[in-house]
C-alpha cells in the first residue's frame, strides 16, 4: 500500500484511534520453566467431570455456538438462584465490562472508580473519549461512599467497585457496598471475580437495588482463565439492552459446556479454595518476616510492600532472573508493592525460596 493511500485511510479513523500510538508485537509467553505467578490464574487442572464436558464439545466443534448463550444463562440463573432474564454471559467478564462502556458513555462523560483498581478501566475510558474519575480509597477497610456520590465522581455514569479489590485483596463489608446503593441513583459496578474467596458477595442485594449489577467469571475461583466464561446479574431492563448489544457468536461451544459443567459441580472446586486461603497465609506470613508489609488479602493473590528503600519494579526483575514472575505497578501508591498470585504448593516454594535468596544476598529493613 503506497504511503498516499496509508494516510488516507488512517485519515478515515475515529479521533480516538487516530490518537493511538502503534502496538507493537509483545514477547512470547514465558516457557514452562518460569513459575507464574503474575497474572492470578489458579493453576489447577479442570475436575475430570468438567473436562469430560468440554472434551464433548470438541465434538460439536463444526455448529457455531447456541444463540444468547441461553443454557449457560439458565445454568447461571439457577446456579445462583435468579432469572435467567437477570444474567448476560460473556467472553470473559472483561468483555461484559467493554460493553458497559459501550452502552452508557459518550464522549466528555465520566465514570467514577474506587482506586487503585483494574487499570484496564484506563484504556476502556480514553477508548471512550470518557474520564475516568478515580477515588482514592483510604487505607480502612469501608468505603468512601461521600466521595462516590459527590465531588468530581457526582456526574459519573457508573461507578466500577472491585470486592475484593484487585490489586490490593482489600474487602469492603457489604453493608458499605449496601449504603453505596441506597445513596446512589446511578449504576454500581459490583465487580466480584475474586469473591469465592471472600467472606461474603452481594448476589442477595440483586433484589433490592435495581441500580446494581454485579460481575463474576469462572477465571479465579474456577481455574478457566483460558476458556473465558464470565457472568453479569441485574436488573432484566438492563441486562437484556446489553444483550441486545452483544456481538453475534460472542462465546464458544467449549466456553458454553465449560461453564455450564462448574455451574454444576461448584462443590468440586473446595479444596482448591481452601488450599488457596490456606498458601495464601503462609506466603504472606513468610513475607512479613523478610520485612515486608502484606496487607489481609480476599482473593487469591496478595500484595505484599517491599522494605524501605525498595520498589516493586526491582523485585520483578530480580524474581525473574531467578525464573520466578510476579506483578508490579507504576501508580505511585503500589510503586514499592509486588503482587503474588498464589498458585500450587511447589510454585509457593518456588517463591518463597527465590525471595529468600534475593532477599540474603542485600541490606533490607522493614516497610
Amino acid at each position: 500500500m503506497s504511503d498516499e493511500k496509508l494516510q488516507n485511510v488512517l485519515s478515515s479513523l475515529s479521533p480516538v484511534a487516530r490518537q493511538l500510538d502503534v502496538l507493537p508485537s509483545g514477547p512470547p509467553a514465558p516457557d514452562a520453566s518460569y513459575v507464574k505467578l503474575d497474572t492470578n490464574e489458579n493453576p489447577f487442572p479442570l475436575p475430570p467431570i468438567v473436562m469430560q464436558g468440554a472434551r464433548s464439545a470438541l465434538e460439536r466443534q463444526y455448529l457455531y455456538p447456541e444463540h444468547d448463550n441461553i443454557s449457560l444463562r439458565e445454568a447461571a440463573g439457577y446456579a445462583y438462584g435468579i432469572a435467567t432474564d437477570q444474567v448476560i454471559a460473556g467472553n470473559g467478564s472483561s468483555e461484559l465490562l467493554g460493553l458497559l462502556y459501550r452502552a452508557f458513555l459518550t464522549p466528555g462523560d465520566r465514570v467514577a472508580m474506587l482506586s487503585p483498581g483494574f487499570s484496564f478501566n484506563r484504556k476502556l475510558a480514553m477508548l471512550h473519549a470518557a474520564e475516568l474519575v478515580e477515588i482514592e480509597s483510604a487505607e480502612t477497610p469501608s468505603l468512601p461512599i461521600e466521595k462516590l456520590v459527590s465531588g468530581p465522581a457526582k456526574d459519573a455514569k457508573f461507578v466500577l467497585l472491585a470486592n475484593p479489590n484487585n490489586p490490593t485483596g482489600a474487602y469492603v463489608p457489604l453493608a458499605d457496598v449496601e449504603r453505596l446503593l441506597a445513596r446512589s441513583d446511578r449504576l454500581i459496578v459490583l465487580d466480584e471475580a475474586y469473591v469465592d474467596f471472600a467472606p461474603d458477595n452481594g448476589l442477595r442485594l440483586l433484589s433490592r437495588y435495581a441500580n446494581l449489577l454485579i460481575l463474576r467469571t469462572l477465571s479465579k475461583s474456577y481455574a478457566a482463565a483460558g476458556i473465558r466464561v464470565g457472568f453479569g446479574f441485574g436488573h432484566p431492563a438492563l441486562i437484556g439492552r446489553l444483550r441486545n448489544i452483544q456481538n453475534v457468536f460472542n462465546m464458544n461451544v467449549i466456553g458454553h459446556a465449560v461453564g455450564i459443567s462448574i455451574l454444576s459441580h461448584r462443590a468440586a472446586y473446595e479444596d482448591n479454595h481452601r488450599h488457596i486461603r490456606d498458601e495464601r497465609q503462609r506466603v504472606a506470613a513468610e513475607l512479613s518476616q523478610l520485612g515486608f508489609c502484606v496487607p489481609p488479602s480476599h482473593a487469591n493473590f496478595v500484595l505484599a510492600r517491599a522494605p524501605v528503600g525498595q520498589d516493586g519494579s526491582w523485585w520483578q526483575a530480580a524474581l525473574a532472573k531467578e525464573k520466578v514472575l510476579v506483578a508490579s505497578f507504576p501508580d505511585k501508591s503500589l510503586e514499592r508493592c509486588i503482587r503474588i498470585s498464589i498458585g500450587t504448593k511447589d510454585q509457593m516454594d518456588a517463591f518463597l525460596a527465590a525471595i529468600k535468596a534475593i532477599s540474603a544476598r542485600i541490606k533490607t529493613r522493614s516497610c
